[in-house]
């Protein structure tokens, strides 16, 4: 085997970056990228764990690691011995790089992220084996909290212009994509360096505005306490922005919620999920919460499996606290490993009630649904159906919803299904 090889771990913002990384590094003789993540120490351990895997099955193959754990701590894959070469999160996105990296005597290739004051990606066509497409228009977060290291992975906060952004946007909308994500780090603090100080919620509506050819606009995870007026009017008026909300809530007790330096309460979190679902009454909410975090009691861990009924949660990503050194969390009073373990494992199960709950109540809907690779679909409000006939990768179309089977809907097409919307861009 030869040529480019892509690994991705970690976020959406990886994987639009990935494939920035396809197109800056281009023809490259026999290169596997690691493209990391470091948000939690698993993820940091996986990715060391590939890279060696890497090595025994590529003997021949240049390795080069990049990504936030390498930005993080690159001396770390420096010293694997599997390691070519470790590459920074400013570097990666650059041609020159990739062109020059044989020619450098140093093995890193790391700035200070902390000097980055744009966002510089090449153009995209499309996303290798992907039915959407996603535009990065946010990087960096001004942000501390107590738990988070990806700050200094990823430098402050900047955003992409709204003439870039639309322009990115048309372009894969032009090349067939019917769904197009919005992706960031600290997504809604999108705007704040720009000139104007535009929010996220104008340039959804530029967005939806300006390419009207496209069918449906997504957007990652967001900071409820940051969603401004404009994104919830868009939420309420615009079909084409779909009714899928992930909320970066962490804990829903307001003491954790300090110690984490959070910016928001319970009682805001709660406000939040109210309005937009009073404006759009099919909004379905996704939301991260940390099981464990230092000094939390059972009480104050109730709190948080408390809020996934409060909020409506139905896509839960629970995580068990894992301290980053470096982070002032790591210095805290910590749970022993076992009860964190235990708790996070009681978070995974509430939200896994809450979502068969959600599948029942969507059973007998009909949904328009984007058709993936590997026989799944997903509704706006990003429920997965498994048509009960082979559908394209890349059709969105509508599915009349008939059962589940705890975690995946069933689902029948309805006469008159749309054509494949991704012809164009080969998924």
């Amino acid at each position: 085997m030869s040529g480019l090889t892509l690994v991705t771990f970690g976020c959406r913002l990886n994987i639009h970056e990935s494939e920035a990384m396809r197109t800056a590094a281009g023809a490259a003789p026999d290169l596997v990228i690691v493209n990391t993540c470091a948000v939690t120490e698993e993820a940091t351990r996986q990715a060391r764990q590939a890279i060696r895997r890497l090595r025994r099955e590529r003997p021949g193959a240049r390795i080069a690691v990049t990504g936030c754990a390498a930005q993080i701590d690159p001396d770390r894959y420096a010293a694997m011995e599997e390691v070519d070469h470790v590459v920074g999160n400013a570097e990666k996105l650059r041609p020159q790089t990739w062109a020059g990296l044989s020619r450098r005597n140093d093995k890193r290739a790391v700035s200070d992220i902390m000097t980055a004051r744009d966002i510089a990606l090449p153009e995209l066509d499309g996303f290798e084996g992907r039915a959407r497409g996603f535009v990065q228009v946010q990087n960096g977060c001004d942000h501390r909290c107590t738990f988070c290291i990806i700050p200094f992975g990823r430098g402050n906060s900047r955003s992409l212009p709204a003439e870039a952004a639309v322009a990115q946007v048309r372009r894969l909308a032009q090349a067939g994509y019917g769904e197009v994500v919005l992706t960031g780090v600290d997504l809604t603090s999108y705007g704040a360096d720009l000139d104007g100080r535009p929010r996220l919620g104008a340039l959804v509506r530029r967005i939806l505005r300006e390419v009207p050819e496209l069918a449906r606009l997504r957007l990652s995870s967001i900071d409820s306490v940051e969603a401004d007026a404009e994104l919830l009017a868009a939420l309420a008026e615009e079909e084409r922005l779909m009714p899928h909300l992930h909320l970066s809530l962490q804990s829903g007790d307001d003491l954790i919620l300090k110690r984490m330096k959070r910016r928001h309460s319970r009682a805001e979190a709660e406000r939040f999920c109210v309005e937009a679902r009073r404006l759009r009454p099919d909004v379905a909410f996704g939301a991260d919460i940390i099981a464990g975090f230092p000094t939390e009691t059972e009480a104050m861990f109730r709190a948080s499996l408390d809020l996934i009924e409060a909020c409506g949660i139905v896509h839960l990503h629970a995580f068990p606290f894992s301290p980053r050194p470096g982070t002032p969390a790591a210095r805290m009073p910590q749970l022993p490993t076992a009860e964190i373990r235990e708790r996070a494992a009681r978070l995974r199960a509430a939200g896994a009630g809450a979502f068969r709950a959600f599948l029942d109540a969507e059973i007998g809907r009909l949904r328009p649904a984007l058709m993936e690779r590997g026989g799944l679909a997903r509704t706006g409000q990003f429920a997965p159906v498994r048509p009960d006939r082979p559908v394209a990768p890349g059709t969105i179309l509508p599915l009349r919803l008939t059962g589940h089977d705890g975690t995946v809907l069933a689902g029948t097409p309805v006469a008159g299904a749309a054509a494949p919307v991704l012809a164009a861009a080969g998924a």
